[in-house]
């Protein structure tokens, strides 16, 4: 049997391991924490280092200002196949409690775990300096056997991911052009487990506000007002608990508006993944789920929307007793949507429920943003089904389409401003402690990460 390019390059990428972690080394040796500004050379350093790499394999790369840290933008042409926009990200966090580290930050070594498991230590390692190298080393291998790529690709490898991208938005904005493309790839997300790949396809978006419940003009003595004035607190805790019903769904009026039920396919595949309350909430010591009743666990920490108080405060709270009723009690709410839920329909209808719950003598006054959407994937978007199938075939396990509880508000900037979709492929583990000391990017995750994106990148162009 004749092998297939994609075969050899396969092969360079295992024949190359040792080199290509020596570059993800020398990035990773770089303390490019970017929301503290004695770092500002360092990070001007690590872009400066991704254009000099990519420069060496033939793509037009440059470090581009931003008004803050420097973006990389690289471009190389490539087969007939769709145009791929590559996002990531060279910042990192601030390393502190630096005395938590087992070894230094910036001195990336490999480890084995008592498992067996082989693991690159370092900031950075998973999030996302190891992530943005797979995708660069496959684009190497494939230029390295082929002298060219299956398909066109632009990189932007911004500085500023864990400050805020305060300056991304409007660089993104500037570059329409130089940043077209036909899809988004964006390597800033995990695995399911340590043996089964993921797209994620959905990020849940979200209503943030802030209210309070005023009532009286000024705090009472509850011995003289207590039992006919209405206290804010008593309100607040009413509003709060109105707002999930026994069924575990939330109460608010229109809520579910824009919210589908996932086709029957993949809600089977997600009950194959047999995701438990053992397993989930066991960690930080909880046992039971208190979500919608008739949905699966999976279900409610993806697909379904919430509503949660971050936040209440009001009246006395400091040391001893203090007699009073309080003029005014506060909350902090985070709504996540799905689906079609508008942000601004769900917090008029959040705020119209408030409203209704308190009595003629109190008022709520409303703190909060429009919020955002909700982005998904179409289920039946080609280049999902070719991205999935090449990383099904490298796992030799099913690839499962999930979900995100969170937000990746770049994502939302692709699709508002691009009109790209995007495909979130990373190959992160639960117990990579991002953010945390002693981070970690399993060896596997990135050798085999590589080789993902060597198919991915091949399916692309069939």
């Amino acid at each position: 049997m004749t092998s297939r390019p994609v075969d050899k390059v396969l092969a360079a990428v295992d024949s190359g391991l040792d080199q290509s972690l020596e570059r993800l080394f020398a990035l990773l040796r770089i303390p490019s924490v970017s929301t503290d500004s004695a770092y500002a050379a360092h990070c001007a350093a690590a872009a400066d280092w991704l254009v000099q790499d990519l420069a060496s394999i033939g793509f037009a790369a440059e470090a581009r200002a931003t008004g803050g840290h420097p973006a990389v933008v690289a471009k190389s042409p490539g087969g007939s196949g769709p145009h791929a926009l590559f996002y990531g990200h060279y910042d990192v966090q601030p390393v502190d409690p630096l005395d938590m580290w087992e070894t230094p930050p910036f001195e990336p070594r490999i480890a084995t775990a008592p498992d067996g498991t082989k693991q690159i230590l370092a900031r950075g390692a998973s999030d996302d300096k190891g992530q943005v190298m797979t995708f660069v080393e496959a684009c190497r291998a494939w230029k390295a056997v082929t002298g060219s790529l299956p398909v066109g690709v632009t990189l932007l490898i911004e500085g500023e991911e864990e400050s805020g991208s305060k300056h991304l938005f409007d660089f993104v904005r500037a570059n329409k052009a130089d940043l077209a493309a036909d899809v988004a790839l964006v390597c800033d997300t995990g695995m399911w487990d340590r043996a089964t790949p993921a797209i994620t396809t959905s990020l849940r978006g979200i209503v943030a506000e802030e209210f309070k419940v005023v009532a009286a003009n000024r705090d009472l003595h509850s011995g003289v007002y207590g039992g006919a004035a209405a206290n804010p607190i008593h309100m607040l805790s009413k509003v709060i608990a109105s707002i999930h019903g026994p069924d575990g769904r939330i109460a608010v009026p229109g809520f579910y508006e824009g919210v589908e039920d996932l086709p029957a396919d993949i809600l089977a595949d997600w009950k194959g993944l047999c995701l438990t309350a053992e397993e989930f909430l066991g960690a930080v010591g909880l046992k039971h789920p208190i979500g919608e009743k008739d949905r699966l666990l999976v279900e409610m920490i993806s697909s379904r929307p919430t509503c949660d108080i971050n936040g209440i405060w009001g009246g006395y709270t400091g040391e001893g007793s203090k007699t009073v009723i309080p003029s005014e009690a506060w909350a902090k709410v985070t709504m996540r949507l799905v689906g079609k839920q508008d942000p601004v329909k769900v917090r008029d209808a959040f705020r119209a429920h408030v409203q209704a719950q308190l009595p003629a003598d109190c008022r709520a006054e409303f703190f909060g943003s429009r919020g955002s959407e909700a982005l998904a994937l179409p289920w039946d978007m080609p280049v999902l089904a070719k991205a999935r199938a090449a990383l099904t075939d490298e796992w030799g396990r099913k690839a499962v389409t999930i979900g995100s509880g969170g937000s990746i508000p770049i994502v939302g900037a692709f699709k508002a401003d691009l009109g790209l979709d995007s495909l979130l492929v990373g190959f992160a583990l639960e117990d990579d402690r991002v953010h945390s000391p002693n981070e970690k990017y399993d060896l596997m995750s990135f050798h085999k990460g590589i080789r993902s994106w060597v198919r991915i990148l091949d399916a692309l162009a069939a």
